[in-house]
């Protein structure tokens, strides 16, 4: 899901990661990829927040970490995807 600057500021109070931003060269294939989301980036890969409260409530949503590809090497300069994950978050 594609979330706004509150929900992206209470995201990141939650989780330690960086938000990619939408003019990030990977950004646009990453959509074709996996949907317009707010893609996330921390140590272990990349990450979207998937809604689990109905869109009503789009403000005060409740969603759920999925992870959708776990960084290559340990210089964190690329990504193998897998299906997506649920995380511990």
């Amino acid at each position: 899901m594609k979330l706004n600057a509150k929900q992206v500021q209470q995201t990141l109070n939650q989780m330690d990661a960086q938000v990619l931003p939408d003019d990030h060269p990977a950004a646009r294939k990453l959509c074709e990829l996996f949907g317009d989301h707010t893609f996330f980036v921390d140590e272990s890969g990349l990450k979207v927040l998937e809604s689990t409260e109905p869109v009503a409530a789009a403000e005060a949503r409740m969603g759920s970490v999925v992870s959708l590809a776990n960084w290559n090497d340990g210089k964190f300069s690329s990504l193998k995807p897998h299906d997506p994950a649920l995380t511990a978050r």
